[in-house]
């Protein structure tokens, strides 16, 4: 049985900003509340994740950065706090991903970001979740500074072999491939994830950006 989506889910999937911007606040006051508590910790660096996350899917790279900086401080105070946690790291590693939107940030994030991932896989290398993480770091990532498209789909794919029902490993699959100018099977990943959560709008916006079939 699949489990319910959170309401962070939901508010991503939905695109809802004043929703996720609520949450952020939410979960940030019951962090600095408790910072002895790794788990609150962590929820407020998810929430800004999921925030930051809208705010670059609507273009508004800024944003993104300035919420994902604000998650950063919860995320690296969870791992002080319980530094075993794969997840803790993915998140983490996302938030510095979000953080980058030109060459300077890249050059500041880019190695933090890559650090935190990598420790995640080391940590939980069945994790699909962890792919998916370090896909859509090399998805951003300039080919030139070891990145790109190509090394983004394989570990797209391998998310996938680890759990078929991944619907985000499907969305960036779809977005990875279109970037590799390979539309008939972006449309298909694209497809794929919409059947598995066709609560996201950003798959759907997606999708119908598709040429024909």
């Amino acid at each position: 049985m699949v489990a319910a989506p959170s309401p962070l889910e939901t508010a991503r999937d939905a695109e809802d900003r004043p929703a996720l911007e609520k949450l952020v606040a939410d979960y940030s006051a019951a962090a600095a509340k408790a910072p002895n508590d790794a788990e609150a910790q962590y929820r407020g660096a998810l929430a800004c994740s999921y925030l930051a996350e809208i705010a670059i899917e609507q273009r508004d790279r800024k944003m993104g950065q300035q919420t994902a900086e604000r998650g950063m401080k919860f995320g690296e105070r969870a791992i002080t706090l319980k530094p075993d946690s794969a997840e803790y790291y993915r998140v983490l590693g996302t938030l510095y991903g979000q953080a980058i939107i030109d060459l300077s940030s890249g050059l500041n994030y880019g190695p933090k970001a890559k650090e935190a991932i990598n420790k995640a896989v080391e940590k939980a290398p069945k994790s699909s979740a962890v792919y998916v993480a370090r896909g859509v770091g090399n998805y951003y990532l300039p080919a030139m500074l070891g990145g790109g498209p190509k090394l983004a789909s394989d570990d797209f794919r391998k998310a996938i072999e680890l759990d078929p029902k991944n619907a985000e490993a499907y969305l960036w699959l779809g977005l990875s491939l279109r970037k590799e100018n390979k539309d008939a099977e972006a449309r298909q990943a694209f497809t794929k994830s919409l059947e598995l959560n066709p609560n996201r709008f950003w798959t759907r916006q997606q999708l119908a950006k598709m040429p024909g079939k």
